[in-house]
Formats: C-alpha cells, structure tokens, sequence
C-alpha cells in the first residue's frame, strides 16, 4: 500500500500514507466508483466525494497524527481533495469513532474532478446494478409501544425531568446479500437531491440535515427540528407554537455549543424547508472557527444536538435510555468525512438504515416530544420520515 515507518498513539500503530490526488476526467456517475457491496459515498446534487478500498482504520483521536505524518502530493485543491477519511460514529458517545480511509478517493466538486490514491491502488469503475427491494416491519419498538412510550416522555416532561427527548422507533428486513447497495442509495438520491447521500460502514441515506461544514476556517451548519406533513403550509408551520418551541430548543443547544470553538456566531431566522415527503423548521449557522481548531472538534462537541436527543442533553439521554429499548448505533449520529487540513463535511445519520454484509436491514426514524406532543401524532411524523428509506426499498 506504499505505506512507509509508523507512528504510535496511544498504542494505535500509525501508517505513513503515500497520497497522490491528481486532475481527471468527469468521471460521470461518481456512485459507479464505489464498491457494490461496501459504498463509501457523500455526495449532493451527483458531487462531492466517493472511496473505494479501506488503506487503514483509525480512531477518531488519531486523525491528526496520521494526517501529520502522511506524504501528500495534491495537485487540486478542493474540498475533499487529498487525504481524506470517512466516519459514522455512533449516537451513543461512549462507544468508540472511527475513521476509515479509502484506497482510493474519486471527486467531483464545481465543475472539477479527480482522483486520490494511496500506493498502488487504482480507481475501479462497476456499472449500478438493479436495486434490491425488501418489505420492513416493526422491529424491536411497535406502534402501539412507541405510543406509550410518547405518553411517558410527556409525563416526565411535566414532571420537569426534561424540556424535550427525542424517541425513535424500528423498522426491519432483508436483502439479497449478494445486492447492490448504490443502487439504493441512487434511489435515494435522485428522489431527495437536497439532502445528503451517504454510505459508510453498511449505513446509508439521505439526510437534511447538516450537522457542521468547515471550510477555510468558516464554520456552517443547519439546524432542523419542528416537522409537518407536505400539505401544511409555511405560515401554519412557522406559527405552530409545539414546532417552535422544539426548533428553538435545538438552536440553542447549537449556538451555545459552538460559542467557545468559533467566533462572530450568526443565525438566520427560522425558515421552511420543503422536502418531498414532509417540512422542516430550520435555521442556518455561520461561524469562524478558532485556531487550532478542526471540524472534528466540532462534531465531538455537537453531537448529540437537541434535534436528535433532547434538551437538557443529559436528560434527554437518561430518558431515551428508559424509554427506547433498542440500539440506535449509528443512527442520528455524525456522518461525513475529514481532510488533513481538518475540514470536512458532516450530517446526522437520518432517513438511513444499516444493511449488513449478510443483508440484514435495520432503519430508524424518530420525532422530538415536547410537553404537548400528541401519540398518535408523533407515531405519524416517524411514518413520514421512513417514506425514503421505505421508498428506495421499493
């Protein structure tokens, strides 16, 4: 792989990585440079970035040491050029991140392409085949347990345990195992092209939601929460007092987390974002990140933001515990990728399930309870957002 002397860190043996990113070609459908069974993918509107091949995995913490000792020859430029690693870190901030680095990276951004390699790898390119289908059912949390847990989160809000906890419930199912997961991530794409697709470690989606953006030291990010069906109308969703309340919640959480990282903080005033299958409330963050500073940084202390947890952040957590008996793994999580500069690109891991190597499938969909939040009608809102994940399913 061209790897050189290592590095230790805290015990992790650290490659010294050749990377060369050249000039290429539109390289057309970047999906087609990714690997059927195992996709590494982040990408809106067709651009952004994809990887093909794992040259090494490494704890999140490590990123910097072996970005440090990594031998670079990048003639692009651009965001995503270079060295770059993908992540999806679980929800749960005790369990360990990881980064995992492609043998071979192809981009499209702007009207530019290229291709990054490590040693000898080469870009591989295999036409999408047929997309797989599968029939999801209720998984470890029913409609009628979500129900009642809904009715419990209301009465420990009342109680004053918390102002908001987000509960998500399951859906599951199986694939051929010997399927094309691009394709459903295509699926995917072409029918959301506003979000963000991604595919990293057998987690795919599309999310809305950008958790942090960091380029050139200038810090973006989107804060969604307060959801409505698509007939709603904007003026009827922007004076809903339970949807402001939650979005509310959720920027705040956001702008007081990125204060002491970033400076000359700003926000727009909520807004609609309408999406095919329902609307969100959400407001826009722009920040200048601190010296010294990295858009990992940033994710650490971010995650998990009030629109996927609940304020108070350590409340909501131990009410989720209680009330939630399944597993979220990387599900409202981080999502993206870091280059060696430490900016990069992240999401929360939403409309997205996990297939496993064997075709296992596990998707997720939550919804922000609130004081007055209704059962049946939180029950609904996770409804809503599963129609992509069960869409491109078929």
């Amino acid at each position: 792989m061209g790897f050189g002397a290592g590095s230790t860190l805290d015990s992790v043996e650290l490659p010294v990585l050749e990377v060369r990113t050249v000039a290429a070609d539109d390289p057309g459908t970047l999906l087609e440079w990714t690997a059927p069974d195992a996709p590494l993918a982040f990408l809106r509107r067709g651009d952004g970035i994809v990887g093909l091949g794992v040259a090494v995995r490494v704890p999140a913490e490590s990123w910097a040491a072996l970005a440090a000792a990594a031998l670079v020859d990048d003639a692009v430029g651009m965001p995503g050029s270079g060295l770059v690693a993908f992540g999806a870190f679980p929800f749960r901030r005790d369990r360990p991140r990881e980064l995992l680095v492609p043998s071979v990276v192809v981009g499209r951004r702007d009207g530019r392409s290229w291709a990054t390699t490590i040693g000898a790898a080469a870009p591989q390119r295999t036409p999408l085949g047929a997309a797989p289908t599968a029939e999801l059912s209720p998984g470890a949390v029913t409609p009628a347990a979500y129900r009642d847990a809904v009715a419990a989160a209301t009465r420990a809000i009342a109680d004053g345990r918390a102002s908001k906890v987000v509960l998500a419930r399951d859906l599951g199912g199986s694939i051929p195992p010997e399927s094309d997961r691009r394709a459903v991530l295509a699926r995917l794409a072409d029918s959301y092209p506003d979000t963000w697709a991604f595919a990293v470690d057998g987690m795919l989606g599309a999310s809305p939601e950008t958790l942090v953006r960091v380029s050139r030291g200038e810090v973006t990010a989107r804060v969604l929460a307060g959801t409505a069906a698509p007939d709603l109308d904007d003026a009827a969703l922007l004076s809903s007092a339970k949807n402001r309340s939650e979005h509310e919640l959720a920027v705040r959480s956001v702008l007081d987390t990125i204060a002491p990282l970033a400076a000359d903080v700003s926000h727009t005033e909520p807004f609609v974002l309408t999406l095919p299958n329902l609307r969100h409330l959400a407001t826009d963050v722009r920040a200048a990140l601190a010296p010294g500073r990295s858009v990992l940084d940033l994710v650490a202390a971010l995650h998990p933001t009030a629109a996927v947890a609940g304020t108070p952040t350590d409340a909501a957590l131990e009410l989720i515990a209680e009330l939630e008996p399944l597993d979220r793994d990387r599900y409202a999580g981080p999502v993206g990728w870091v280059d060696a500069a430490g900016d990069g690109e992240w999401a929360i891991a939403l409309r997205c399930a996990r297939i496993t190597a064997d075709g296992v499938v596990t998707a997720w969909a939550g919804a922000g309870i609130v004081a007055d939040s209704d059962p049946d009608a939180e029950l609904a809102e996770t409804g809503l957002k599963f129609a992509p994940i069960v869409g491109a399913l078929g």
